[in-house]
């Protein structure tokens, strides 16, 4: 395993925060076609894994993948006119931002909930034969271990030996729904039932990330088995964009009008379910609420980027801010101009439709 170079690490975090404030605010501007799922919080996790990497390592990446397309080395602009819709995007507009693949990187995504876990195992599967020594990568949610392919895709890494880990993000929550109430034990004992060699960090410690990792894909490059990486994570921004849960705490009096009339219509209907039933699942709705903001109120404070700050000097983290941040702001200013203002989406009329 190699010692963690945090000046690499940090650049590649502060990489990944600026391109996902860039495209999350090009969404509340309207220039994101559909939802976007962005990977906020998740830096210190992404770095954590891709500073070990080689180059025919792979990577199945689920829905949050601009993060760690950004931290692999993807075109920038590339990437933003992908996710603005461009067909001069790398997919030429038709993967939106969770389907998006670089080959040249080794790197794609799926939007579908664990489908990254078969497809490293294919990655692995291939690396045996094509590239031995190399390492498949998935990532996915805690709540994606409800999907029976990821299960298949466990019980097989492990009965073939492949060279494969897996990376289990976890924010206690599958989209408004706590995990807890709607799965069986915990992550790491389910990953353990499978035979993974298991392994934790703090997802905000890109330190503890890396030295975790390091170890699962070292065992994996070196033939002694597929890992299981669990790690812990918060993602201030929900869910997706406009994450009505995250608007309940940002905005409450805005998103109260939305829901006050909603939840009265319902109420009112004559054709639905009692009103008792109607009241107990109301409750459920404050009831959730709450339990997301206590969550939110007790990681606030847990920001990978701004930890990983404290690895280097001062001077060092403010110019490697100033260069991102240039090297940023100049993708996505050149790929909105292309953009322009266009009739729609991902249609064959020139980057500016």
């Amino acid at each position: 395993m190699s010692p963690i170079d945090a000046a690499r690490v940090y650049r590649m975090m502060v990489r990944m925060r600026l391109a996902e404030e860039a495209l999350v605010e090009a969404w509340q501007e309207g220039l994101v076609p559909g939802e976007y799922h962005s990977a906020i919080g998740e830096e210190g996790i992404v770095a954590g894994i891709l500073t070990q990497l080689f180059e025919f390592d792979t990577l199945a990446l689920d829905h949050r993948n601009t993060a760690p397309l950004v931290g692999r080395g993807i075109d920038l602009q590339a990437l933003m006119l992908e996710v603005l819709g461009s067909d001069q995007g790398i997919a030429s507009g038709m993967a939106g931002h969770m389907h998006i693949f670089d080959p040249d990187l080794r790197a794609g995504a799926d939007g579908i909930v664990g489908a990254a876990g078969p497809l490293a195992v294919g990655h692995a599967i291939a690396h045996t034969q094509l590239h031995p020594g190399s390492v498949a990568i998935a990532f996915h949610g805690e709540a994606a271990m409800n999907q029976g392919m990821l299960m298949e895709a466990y019980n097989m890494a492990v009965a073939w030996n492949l060279p494969v880990v897996f990376v289990c993000k976890d924010n206690k929550w599958g989209i408004t729904t706590y995990s807890k109430d709607q799965t069986g034990a915990d992550p790491i004992s389910r990953a353990r039932g499978f035979g993974l060699e298991v392994a934790s960090a703090a997802g905000h410690k890109v330190a503890d990330v890396h030295a975790a990792a390091g170890r699962l894909i070292e065992r994996a490059r070196s033939g002694n088995g597929p890992g299981f990486l669990y790690v812990t994570c918060h993602r201030p921004g929900g869910h997706f964009e406009g994450d009505p849960l995250v608007g309940l705490l940002r905005a409450p009096r805005k998103q109260l009008s939305v829901w006050v009339p909603e939840l009265r219509s319902g109420l009112t209907a004559t054709e639905s379910g009692s009103r008792t039933d109607k009241l107990r699942a109301m409750a459920g709705i404050g009831k959730r609420a709450a339990r997301f903001a206590y969550d939110v109120g007790r990681t606030a404070g847990k920001d990978p980027v701004r930890r990983g700050r404290s690895l280097i000097s001062a001077d060092a983290a403010t110019a490697i801010e100033a260069q991102e941040r240039a090297e940023v702001l100049a993708a996505m200013t050149e790929a909105r101009a292309r953009v322009g203002k266009r009739a729609g989406f991902g249609i064959k009329t020139g980057a500016d439709r």
